[in-house]
């Protein structure tokens, strides 16, 4: 009895063995396949590298001694400290007061970048502040040919610069893409000189597409990719690739407080980049459209106040005297919601629309006026070298307001110096005033779409608002128009 026992468990132990013999070979198959799958989802940028490495080049730069832009250890917004290291550089340099050498003429500065080349008689397309001020360009291939290379032409509103090198040899080219087929979440691929270190290789996916990295020297006429592609000092001008390897655009610009890539990084779309060289060839120069207004975005509770269901298009602040926007009909307060067809979902979209629109011929606006939706007919202009928008919208009488504000008449020389012919100043601020964002100096040109010319004109209007109402005021500060949005209590 007890031998049949034993027979029994044996049997069922063996059962068991091949059981979990059976599941383990089931897990290592479908580990194998997981790990099959994956690395059929994964590129491999072996042939995309070795088909177009050619084309990318190493560019250097010597400039003589001279005044130059803030660069690596030179800091930023300190114009004392910018004075001293103009003429000792910075500290350790070859001329910092740490050096035996501090004090001595500078030696000629020197940067790198990357490039490639677009056409097969030399033509290269990099940054523009990759060759900026330079007194020597040098490009240098894949095969280590050096090569002295001539500017053709800058823009430093989209921070292209485009090169000729004069040789007989004929370069290898790279084929272009398009910005409208690139896609959020692609793979894409950069080829650059990272810290000096040629022809690195370096991937990642498209984060966002139309970026706007507004800049007072270059306003927001690029619609950048976001990529997160490691992108350092040394890959400005080089490609960035999609799977097909065509170049969709040129690695400009990091998102960085420490110099170093943090997994932001943004590129020029190829189809901007080619209508400036295209340009850059014919003229030499670059012509952009102009409208001339100063935009504002619309929060949500501007958007409620002019009467949106949500926050959309740009909201016009000032326009221009003899502007083509004045010319054309746009006036303050006018939410700019489409041009030319195109829908303007931020503010930010408008230049880049603009800039891209044919000067001399007209375009068609679509906005939202005191509620109710105009087109009108607009003739671009050419964007001024600096354009510069004139001021339109400080005092006696004081007058306090359950708004928190304490307002009065401006003066004639406060008038003055910010080029308008009226308005109330913002004495004090407090409560709602202060969480609508007011600050003292401030001066209230408009409210609800009427003019304020004085203290009777403001309280007038305060008359007619409702409890509960956001009301949006058009104020000047400075040199700037803006808009704020305040929520009046509901016990006002």
């Amino acid at each position: 009895m007890q031998s049949g026992k034993n027979s029994f468990l044996g049997s069922r132990y063996s059962k068991l063995k091949a059981v979990k013999a059976g599941v383990a070979l089931i897990c290592l198959a479908l580990a194998a396949l997981v790990s099959n799958v994956s690395a059929a989802q994964l590129p491999d940028f072996t042939s995309l590298v070795k088909n177009n490495e050619a084309a990318v080049v190493n560019i250097s730069t010597t400039s003589e001694p001279k005044r130059r832009s803030n660069g690596p250890g030179r800091p930023r917004g300190n114009d004392r400290l910018e004075e001293f290291y103009k003429f000792f550089g910075p500290p350790g340099g070859p001329n910092g007061p740490n050096n035996p050498r501090g004090g001595q003429p500078r030696d000629p500065s020197r940067s790198l970048g990357s490039g490639f080349i677009i056409a097969a008689d030399g033509y290269v397309l990099t940054n523009n502040h990759v060759v900026d001020d330079a007194d020597e360009i040098i490009v240098r291939t894949s095969d280590r040919r050096e090569y002295e290379a001539t500017l053709v032409g800058a823009d430093p509103r989209s921070d292209l610069a485009l090169l000729k090198i004069e040789s007989k040899d004929d370069f290898p080219i790279l084929k272009m893409g398009n910005y409208d087929d690139v896609e959020v979440g692609q793979w894409v691929l950069a080829i650059g000189s990272p810290f000096g270190f040629d022809y690195s290789v370096t991937a990642g996916i498209v984060s966002a597409k139309g970026r706007s990295l507004s800049n007072p020297r270059t306003g927001n006429y690029v619609p950048f990719i976001q990529t997160d592609v490691a992108i350092n000092p040394g890959n400005s001008g080089g490609p960035l690739f999609n799977l097909d390897g065509e170049v969709v655009g040129i690695n400009s610009q990091i998102y960085s407080n420490s110099g170093g890539f943090m997994g932001v990084s943004f590129a020029i779309p190829i189809d901007i980049a080619m209508d400036v060289v295209d340009q850059l060839k014919e003229n030499g120069r670059v012509s952009r459209g102009w409208l001339g207004v100063e935009i504002l975005e619309l929060t949500k509770d501007l958007a409620e106040g002019f009467g949106l269901d949500r926050p959309q298009g740009a909201l016009v602040t000032r326009v221009l005297k003899d502007s083509p926007a004045e010319k054309g009909g746009l006036k303050d307060e006018d939410i700019i919601l489409e041009f030319n067809g195109d829908e303007i979902s931020r503010a930010s979209e408008l230049p880049q629309f603009v800039g891209r629109a044919p000067v001399g011929e007209a375009s068609k606006v679509l906005v939202m006026r005191g509620g109710k939706k105009v087109k009108l007919a607009v003739t671009i202009g050419e964007l001024p070298e600096n354009p510069q928008l004139q001021a339109q919208g400080r005092g006696s009488s004081t007058q306090e307001n359950s708004f928190g504000l304490t307002i009065g008449d401006i003066s004639s020389k406060v008038a003055r110096e910010l080029g308008i012919d009226a308005g109330v100043e913002v004495f004090a601020v407090a409560s709602v005033a202060e969480s609508a964002g007011f600050a003292v100096g401030d001066v209230i040109l408009r409210m609800r779409g009427q003019k304020i010319s004085g203290v009777a004109d403001f309280k007038e209007v305060v008359a007619t608002i409702k409890p509960g109402q956001v009301v949006p005021i058009k104020v000047q500060r400075q040199q700037r128009s803006l808009y704020l949005a305040l929520k009046v209590p509901k016990d006002k």
